[in-house]
Formats: structure tokens, C-alpha cells, sequence
């Protein structure tokens, strides 16, 4: 992390960090005493961010009043800051053991993308084959629906008025490209279609048509805390913006499908304090098939899933990859299902995609009907329940998929 930080200083003259803060309740006062250690210079990436805005709202035949740049970005709700230093920030941060724990590079992440493979679809059954798999309608029809619990969704935003997520989304927010919280808070949209079919997957309600309902939600009483963090602009303060909003309004399961390719320790202190937070990580390990993974799903924190398809075969896309280490050494933890998910498209309809960012709304969702059933239960005991369910298989085997393809049933009776 430190040779990073100081190879871009080298070539920048400035680097963006995260700054973990040794007192988190305290995250105002020392934004106070540690923001002059910030910069923002003309080589800072929110300047540049800040002046192609300028230039877009100037209809590209000249500037516009550039938006201000801000030189750091405060976290109360996971007592960290992030901003840009030059080099002498960078050493009075570092000296400052009296409000500051760490200070960590920040590294660049994106969408984990669904493979080639995608296409119009509807459903054809009662519930998608991923739920039938999961078994998750045995608890539907125990009323473990996922009512009461809160799930933190960040990806590209939710369509708001598609039929099987009109009454999922409890809350909603948009960060724009400076990671800085729209406000007024705008409708519930998707600047994508990954976002949308990643949400209505975790709590998706049933929709009728032609006198029938599907479902193709895992949880579809759940309620989504959905946020637009990617793609473009100033991604980690995007990111880490949507996480402290998603740790302030309450969220029990954060569901994620993004990351950077391959293993960097910079952002793992980040999910350490979503643990200690009370919030069960859930990201997609990747695309990039065998011999690889994605941070933060590679990190022993995180509950890291691969794909699956519906005859319980490891998806040749599906990133795994064994770590020199005591705890959590194979990613991912566990698979779910991942080829020819359907799930909402924005606009109405639905639509089939392959990839770990479906299969990892999966267990978010599984994870809220567990929280339902057991609301006193901690990260801990809910992604421990969630393993011991794990079963593998002749198309599943241990270096590919570690623990197998999770139940539902059996995970309720493990908690």
C-alpha cells in the first residue's frame, strides 16, 4: 500500500488514500484537525473530474462553471476520510497516532460484468430456477419472506417503477461522479440494467400476468437500501459514500457486485469495519475465470460467491483462487446460481444474464430471509449458518467452488 501511494505521489504529485480514523465517533472533530493535510491540485483526479463536468454542461463548445472539487470526503458512519495528499500530508497524516489508525491506497473499482451471453427473457415458472435450487420457497412458506429486513443494494441504481420493485425500495440515493450525495433525492433509477436485475433478484416481489405470479426476487419482502455508486467519476468516494449511507440507515446484508481484479489490501480495512458495524458483506469474486479473483470478494471478511448454472456445474467464467493464508485461503466461499438468471430489466420486463453479480444478490437474499428468521442473529452466525448449509457435488468441486452451493432450509436450521 505505502510503495503505491508514493509511486503516484512520484508521478502526480499527489495520491488519493484512505485515512482509517482510531476514534470513528469521533470522525467530525478530526476531519476538523486533519483536513488541511488535503489537496487539490491540477493533477488531482477530482480536478479533472470537476472540468470535463464543466465542459459537458458547457454543451462541449466550452466551460461551464466547474463544480468544486472537494479535496476530502468525511465517513462518519465507518469513521473513515478519503481525499487526496501530497507528499507532505501523506507524512503528517502518517505521524498523526493520535486520530489516525491507517492509511491505505485507493484502488480503482468497477462493475463485475456480466459475461457475453444476454438476452431477452420472461419468466416461465412460479420462481426462477435459482430459488427453486436455493429451496428458498420452504421458508416462503414458513412466512420467511425477508419482512423487516434492510438490504444494502450498490450497483448502477434500481428501476422504481418496475412492477416487481415498486414496494421493494425503502431508501435511495445517488452519488454523483464527485461522490458527493444527490440531493434532493431523486426517484429510484438505473443509470444501467445492472443494477436493476441484481435487486430484483435479492427481494424482486411477484408480478401477475396471465393469471399466474412469478417471482424472481429470493426475499421478496425484504426491503432494498439502494444507492448508485458506479460507473465513472471519482469511483471510491462514490463507493464509500453509498456504504456510509447504507451503514446509517441500518442495512443487515450489503450486496455487492464489483471490485478490482486480483488481490490489493487497500480497501480490506474497509470491510473489517462493516463487520464491526453489525453488516454482512456479500460481493461477486469475479468473471475472469480459474486461477484469479476480484477485491474486496477475495478478502477472509467478505462472504465471496461464484456462479453456478442450474445442473449444479462450476461456470467456466467464475473466478477462483487459493491464498497463502490461515484464514478463508480458497475463494470463493460458495457459489449460487449464476447462468440464465432472469430478473428485471429496466422499462419493465425481464431478462437473462450470466455472471458472479447474479449469483451474489442470491445469497444476499438468502441472507435476509435468515436475518428475518432470526433478528438477533450477528454476521457471524447468519454466514455461518449459510456455509454449514453448503453441500458440493460432482460438478462442483472443492478448488472451484470451496464449500458448494448453499440451502435454505438447512440454513435455517444451522442458525
Amino acid at each position: 500500500m505505502a510503495n503505491q501511494i508514493e509511486e503516484q505521489i512520484k508521478a502526480l504529485g499527489v495520491a488519493q488514500v484512505i485515512v482509517v480514523l482510531k476514534q470513528p465517533a469521533g470522525a467530525a472533530a478530526a476531519a476538523s484537525t486533519l483536513g488541511g493535510h488535503f489537496r487539490v491540485t491540477d493533477t488531482a483526479p477530482q480536478e479533472a473530474i470537476a472540468s470535463s463536468l464543466a465542459f459537458r454542461k458547457g454543451g462541449g463548445r466550452g466551460r461551464a462553471k466547474a463544480p468544486k472539487a472537494a479535496a476530502m470526503h468525511v465517513y462518519p458512519n465507518l469513521g473513515l476520510m478519503f481525499g487526496t495528499v501530497d507528499e507532505q500530508g501523506l507524512a503528517a497524516l502518517r505521524s498523526d497516532d493520535k486520530h489516525v489508525s491507517q492509511v491505505a491506497s485507493a484502488p480503482i473499482l468497477s462493475l463485475i460484468r456480466p459475461e457475453v451471453r444476454l438476452a431477452a427473457a420472461k419468466p416461465k415458472t412460479a420462481v426462477t430456477w435459482g430459488i427453486s435450487a436455493l429451496e428458498a420457497k420452504k421458508l416462503w412458506d414458513q412466512k420467511i419472506t425477508g419482512k423487516g429486513v434492510l438490504v444494502g443494494h450498490l450497483d448502477t441504481g434500481v428501476d422504481g417503477n418496475h412492477p416487481a420493485l415498486r414496494k421493494a425500495i425503502g431508501e435511495f440515493a445517488e452519488f454523483d461522479l464527485m461522490g458527493n450525495i444527490v440531493s434532493p433525492t431523486p426517484k429510484p433509477h438505473d443509470t444501467d440494467e445492472h443494477g436493476t436485475h441484481t435487486a430484483a433478484t435479492i427481494a424482486g416481489r411477484g408480478v401477475k400476468s396471465g393469471g399466474k405470479t412469478s417471482y424472481v426476487g429470493v426475499a421478496p419482502e425484504a426491503m432494498l437500501a439502494s444507492a448508485i455508486v458506479i460507473e465513472g467519476g471519482d469511483v471510491i468516494a462514490r463507493v464509500l459514500g453509498g456504504m456510509d449511507w447504507a451503514v446509517g440507515k441500518g442495512v443487515k446484508v450489503l450486496s455487492m457486485s464489483l471490485g478490482i481484479r486480483g488481490y490489493h489490501e487497500d480497501f480490506r480495512p474497509v470491510t473489517q469495519i462493516l463487520r464491526t458495524r453489525g453488516v454482512l458483506p456479500i460481493f461477486a469474486v469475479g468473471n475472469e475465470g480459474p486461477g484469479t479473483s476480484r477485491s474486496p470478494g477475495n478478502y477472509p471478511e467478505v462472504l465471496s460467491v461464484g456462479a453456478m448454472d442450474r445442473n449444479h456445474v462450476i461456470a467456466d467464467f467464475s473466478s477462483s483462487q487459493r491464498f497463502v493464508r490461515p484464514d478463508d485461503p480458497l475463494v470463493p466461499d460458495l457459489v449460487g446460481p449464476g447462468v440464465d438468471v432472469i430478473s428485471a430489466k429496466p422499462g419493465g420486463g425481464y431478462q437473462s444474464m450470466d455472471g458472479t453479480s447474479m449469483a451474489t444478490p442470491h445469497i444476499a437474499g438468502l441472507a435476509a430471509l435468515l436475518f428475518q428468521a432470526k433478528p438477533t442473529a450477528t454476521p457471524d452466525q447468519v454466514e455461518k449458518a449459510i456455509f454449514d448449509s453448503c453441500q458440493g457435488g460432482p460438478g462442483l468441486p472443492p478448488d472451484r467452488a470451496n464449500r458448494g452451493f448453499p440451502n435454505a432450509p438447512r440454513a435455517l436450521s444451522k442458525l
